[in-house]
């Protein structure tokens, strides 16, 4: 459904397919190929959690809209600390959501945090270094000047840009845009994602399973996910292994959706049809990827639809859906910004000495070492059929082609905290 410069552009040379892409060209070419969708709605600011704000959130008031007191203690004039031997008389009594009247000479106002600071104030001491007596306070000499007052527009200026469009929004952005009095957000609609399993040997769970079946793990993996990024998802279903009903299922996903996501199928075995049925319906862009694992990741287009397709390996689905598909989601969602996944330094707890040719990312967590710092402990097998290896795992580490890594190496570490939201 997205009709502009898409994945299948014809204006830019295509991949070549036989030839390996990196991990950050792959991501580059998907980017590029996509554009975001442009339709947009207005919710309830309480409603905009996870949203992708089109419009951005603009201050009409300062904030704070007032100087107000940043602790509980005395307003005063500074000048007439001096002046009374720090002894001043309380004439008055300013609550939060209340407003004082100008302070008099040589008197202070008990106040209390975020109360407007009385005209003729210059300074807030915090009630724990004062000593009240009756209607007196006594004051320390040497407080301050001007300390624990809030100035106006300090935080926020009337006029100022406070959410940028494109911010995936947070709870803190939902606090800010109420803080500024904004009720209504205007946000890009979710993007429908249509998904799809390949392979007669599925069954899901509830089901007996069939001589040679397994469960359908992906379509759980593949829809949490989906649904952690904000996407209305429709569900195509498992496909059987058939050329004929594997290209109706794109027929129907590209019908109603921004973007078709696929699990299995899309290698070069005679039962894989993805392939060949996205060609039939458009074409592909983008085939091997050199990492490990998840090789073999389809980008195309049905029609005008856009198509991401993983392999069926459960380990290499979360892999490339994290790596590939969410940003690729993120982008036409219309979130800005470097999109590729976030990496720490980290300290390995673990030896590596036989590298791959190809980028590895393997799971990986993080534990206590024999000197009590934390350093990352991995997960014991490469194979990518081992599903409970990235339920175990806080991650995974990026292994570049050839590097041999030694216990206490700093080595790039990608949290799933960064991924899943």
């Amino acid at each position: 459904m997205v009709t502009q410069d898409d994945c299948g552009s014809t204006s830019e040379a295509r991949p070549t397919l036989s030839k390996p892409l990196s991990k950050q060209a792959a991501i580059e070419v998907l980017l590029a190929r996509v554009q975001p969708i442009a339709d947009t709605e207005s919710i309830p600011t309480e409603f905009g959690l996870g949203r992708i704000l089109a419009t951005p959130v603009t201050s009409t008031i300062p904030v704070p809209g007032w100087d107000n007191s940043a602790m509980d203690g005395y307003a005063i004039r500074h000048a007439d600390l001096a002046a009374q031997d720090g002894r001043l008389r309380v004439t008055q009594r300013i609550p939060a959501g209340t407003t004082g009247t100008p302070l008099e000479p040589g008197t202070a106002a008990r106040i209390f945090t975020g109360a407007p600071v009385p005209a003729g104030a210059d300074t807030v001491v915090i009630q724990e270094v004062c000593t009240r007596a009756g209607e007196t306070v006594v004051i320390p000499l040497d407080a301050k000047a001007g300390a624990n007052i809030r100035r106006v527009g300090e935080d926020i200026q009337a006029g100022a840009r406070v959410i940028a469009a494109g911010t995936r929004l947070a709870p803190q952005h939902l606090g800010l845009a109420a803080s500024v009095g904004v009720a209504e957000l205007q946000v890009y609609r979710r993007l429908r994602v249509a998904m799809l399993a390949s392979g007669d040997e599925l069954a899901m769970p509830g089901e007996p399973l069939g001589p040679g079946q397994i469960y359908n793990s992906n379509r759980y993996t593949l829809r949490g996910l989906l649904q952690g990024l904000g996407c209305e998802i429709l569900d195509l279903g498992i496909v059987a292994d058939t050329l004929d009903d594997t290209i109706e299922a794109l027929r129907r996903g590209a019908a109603v959706a921004d973007l078709i996501i696929a699990s299995g199928g899309v290698s070069v075995g005679e039962e894989d049809h993805l392939k060949p049925a996205v060609e039939r319906l458009g074409r592909l862009d983008l085939w091997n990827i050199a990492m490990r694992p998840g090789k073999p990741v389809a980008c195309g287009r049905v029609g005008e639809t856009p198509f991401f397709g993983s392999p069926g390996n459960p380990v290499s689905l979360f892999v490339t859906c994290c790596l590939f598909a969410r940003p690729l989601i993120l982008h036409m969602q219309g979130v800005t910004g470097d999109l590729t996944p976030r990496t720490l330094k980290l300290r390995a707890g673990f030896d590596w000495p036989k590298p791959d040719r190809r980028t590895e990312f393997h799971r990986a967590r993080l534990e206590t070492g024999e000197d009590g710092e934390l350093e990352l402990a991995v997960y014991p097998t490469r194979s990518s059929a081992v599903l409970s290896s990235v339920a175990w795992a806080e991650g995974l580490i990026e292994i570049a082609p050839g590097q041999v890594i030694r216990r206490g190496d700093r080595v790039d570490f990608i949290p799933f905290a960064n991924l899943f939201h």
